[in-house]
C-alpha cells in the first residue's frame, strides 16, 4: 500500500507545480517534500516526475499516480462526509413494543414514513423480554416496555402511562365488577392475560379482586393474536384485560363494556434503548413522534 502522506505531498506538488511552495503549504522544508517524492518513485519503481533545472515535468507513470493520488482524495472526503451525515429523516429504524402499542403507533409511523420516504420503518410486535434481548443484542435500536430494566444495561426514560381496562360482554353493563361476576363470566386468556389480570387487580382499588388467585380462574378461551382477543369478549364469552390502545383498534368497540372500578389502573411505559449506545439522529425523530402519540392522559371511558 502507498503511503497517503508521500501522496498528498505528491499530489500537493503538482496542484502547485513548485517545490518551495509546496513545502510552504505543507509546512514541511524543502529537502522533506524531495524525501517524500523519492520515496514515492521508490515505492512505485518509476520516475514520477522528471526535474528540469528548477522545475518539473511530470512523466506518464507520474500522471497516473497523480490520477490515483486525486481519487484517494476524493474517496476520503467522501467516506468522511458519509461519516459526519446524520440526515434526522433518512435511514433505516428498527423498533420494537407490544402489539397493542404496534396497533398504535404504526399507522402514525407510516404518515411519517410518507411525509420522509427516506425514512424506512421497521417495528416489531414483542413482548417484554424478547424487547430487552433484541436491544441488548443490537438488532433492535428503540423498545418500549412495561418494566424498568436494568439500568447497568440499559439507558431508559418513562415516555407515557397508558390505561388497562377491564373489558367484559356489553350485557354486564353497569353490574357490579365482583369475583362470582368474574368467575361466571370466564376468561379469554392471553399471552399477557396473566401479567394485566395481576396488575390491574392489585391497583384497582377492589380489595376482593386484589385477594383473587389468577389461577382459579375459569378460563373460556385462548388466542394469542392481539386482533383477535376482543373478538370473543364482545360475543358474549368471556372477560379479559388489555391496554386501552388495543380498545381503540377494535372495530365492534360497541358491543364491549368497560368495568368501572374503584381507581383506575395505568401501566408505565419505559422507552429503552442499549446503555452507553448513540443512535443516529433519526431515531430523535422517531422518539419525538412517539411522545407525541403517546402523551394524552389514556383512561378508559
Amino acid at each position: 500500500m502507498l503511503n497517503p502522506v508521500w501522496l498528498n505531498t505528491f499530489k500537493t506538488l503538482i496542484d502547485v507545480g513548485h517545490f518551495t511552495q509546496t513545502a510552504e503549504k505543507l509546512y514541511m522544508t524543502q529537502p522533506g517534500v524531495s524525501q517524500h517524492i523519492k520515496k514515492l518513485e521508490d515505492a512505485c519503481n518509476h520516475s514520477l516526475i522528471k526535474r528540469e533545472n528548477k522545475g518539473f515535468e511530470i512523466t506518464e507513470q507520474g500522471k497516473i499516480v497523480y490520477e490515483y493520488a486525486l481519487k484517494t482524495a476524493k474517496d476520503e472526503a467522501s467516506l468522511i462526509d458519509k461519516l459526519s451525515f446524520d440526515n434526522p429523516y433518512s435511514g433505516q429504524c428498527i423498533l420494537s413494543c407490544s402489539g397493542s402499542l404496534a396497533l398504535l403507533l404504526y399507522p402514525e409511523l407510516l404518515s411519517l414514513q410518507q411525509q420522509y420516504p427516506d425514512l424506512n420503518i421497521h417495528l416489531e410486535a414483542a413482548p417484554n423480554k424478547k424487547i430487552l434481548h433484541d436491544v441488548l443484542s443490537g438488532t433492535v435500536d428503540l423498545g418500549i416496555v412495561t418494566h424498568l430494566p436494568n439500568s447497568n444495561l440499559y439507558q431508559s426514560e418513562i415516555i407515557a402511562q397508558e390505561a388497562l381496562c377491564l373489558l367484559l360482554p356489553r350485557q354486564y353493563e353497569n353490574k357490579k365488577i365482583t369475583a362470582e361476576l368474574l368467575f361466571n363470566c370466564g376468561l379469554i386468556d392471553h399471552p399477557d392475560a396473566m401479567h394485566y389480570l395481576s396488575l390491574y387487580f392489585d391497583l384497582c382499588g377492589e380489595k376482593e379482586l386484589a385477594n383473587l388467585n389468577l389461577d382459579e380462574l375459569p378460563k373460556s378461551g385462548y388466542i394469542n393474536q392481539l386482533n383477535q382477543i376482543l373478538l370473543p369478549v364482545a360475543k358474549g364469552l368471556g372477560f379479559t384485560v388489555l391496554p386501552e390502545s388495543a380498545v381503540e383498534n377494535f372495530p365492534k368497540r360497541e358491543s364491549l363494556y368497560i368495568g368501572e372500578t374503584a381507581k383506575k389502573v395505568k401501566e408505565t411505559l419505559y422507552l429503552v434503548q442499549k446503555r452507553n449506545r448513540n443512535l443516529a439522529h433519526r431515531y430523535q425523530t422517531i422518539s419525538a413522534l412517539l411522545r407525541r402519540v403517546l402523551s394524552a392522559d389514556k383512561t378508559c371511558d
